[in-house]
């Protein structure tokens, strides 16, 4: 288990680096004492170059390293690489958006597609690491980049100190882990959700099975962020110790929040990132009278696709 003082490292080692994104109010949005932790704005497009730094600051003479992901971890750990001057290798998904690919190979690194599914680009990611002698950097499932993470929850109570809930995308749990320790540690009060896209619950189905779940693969959901088949043992203990509740949002409802925010709130932001305002909206959860921020966890859109989807 990571600790409050673990997240306090980590925002020291990242400062440089990452940027303290703005929490900011929803001007158009009915409920009110709303929030957004724009996420959208930082460097690489998403909260995921905080935990990618923190991790590769970390590693003692690597000779390079490799990375699995849909996307926006892969441009964090290329960033991050890049920045160390050390060689990236990211293995996506086969279905991977294309311009979360460029971007990717926009910071240096060499990308491999290796499948459909989280599980595939695990193992081929696996390989190359044995292959090369690189270090493995995960998406969620390390303390280090949890911590990274978790220093978004730290922003958010400095910004504000009277947070009632803070609502959180799962993906593979991550992000959500880093968050609810940073806020549980300092806070107990203060609620967290976690949210997931019907099409990929499987954190929603581990927490009520008691056990972590496989997903058949591949998931279907707009949310390409928010795809993994499983979870891990560490994301899924912290999340069972310290998050109030996790809720399920369909693709119509993300698809529709993340047109509002681009349309209404001018803020750009992918459908990973829109499913915690999907879920406040939506009413999905009970939530606290008072202040609520929701995780816009990045901004890597696919503006075309959001602007013409069909929903209901």
């Amino acid at each position: 288990m990571i600790t409050l003082r673990d997240i306090r490292e980590a925002q020291r080692r990242i400062e440089r680096v990452a940027i303290r994104t703005p929490t900011l109010p929803l001007k158009f949005f009915d409920r009110p004492d709303t929030f957004v932790k724009c996420e959208n704005l930082q460097r690489s497009g998403a909260f995921k170059i905080r935990g990618a730094v923190n991790k590769i600051s970390r590693l003692r003479r690597p000779k390079g390293v490799v990375a699995y992901s849909s996307g926006n971890h892969a441009q964090a750990v290329a960033l991050a690489a890049k920045l160390r001057s050390i060689p990236a290798i990211i293995v996506m998904l086969d279905q991977s958006v294309a311009h979360k690919v460029e971007r990717t190979r926009g910071y240096g690194a060499e990308v491999v597609f290796g499948g459909d599914s989280s599980e595939a680009i695990q193992k081929r990611a696996e390989e190359i690491a044995a292959e090369r002698g690189y270090d493995l950097i995960p998406p969620f499932n390390d303390p280090d980049i949890i911590a990274g993470q978790g220093t978004v929850g730290l922003e958010i109570l400095r910004d504000l100190d009277d947070v009632r809930a803070v609502v959180v995308p799962i993906g593979g749990g991550g992000l959500c882990s880093g968050i609810a320790t940073a806020v549980k540690e300092s806070n107990p009060r203060v609620k967290i959700f976690g949210v997931e896209p019907e099409g990929a619950p499987k954190m929603y189905r581990s927490i009520r099975e008691g056990s972590l779940v496989t997903l058949p693969a591949p998931t279907r959901t707009v949310a390409d962020g928010l795809k993994p088949v499983r979870a891990s043992e560490l994301t899924f203990s912290v999340v069972s110790r310290y998050v109030d509740d996790l809720v399920l949002v369909s693709d119509d409802e993300i698809v529709s929040c993340a047109r509002e925010l681009i349309l209404k709130e001018k803020l750009v932001v992918e459908p990973s990132g829109a499913a915690p305002v999907a879920a406040i909206r939506f009413g999905k959860m009970k939530l606290p009278r008072g202040r609520v921020v929701a995780v816009l966890s990045g901004g890597n859109a696919d503006i075309p696709m959001i602007l013409n989807s069909e929903v209901s």
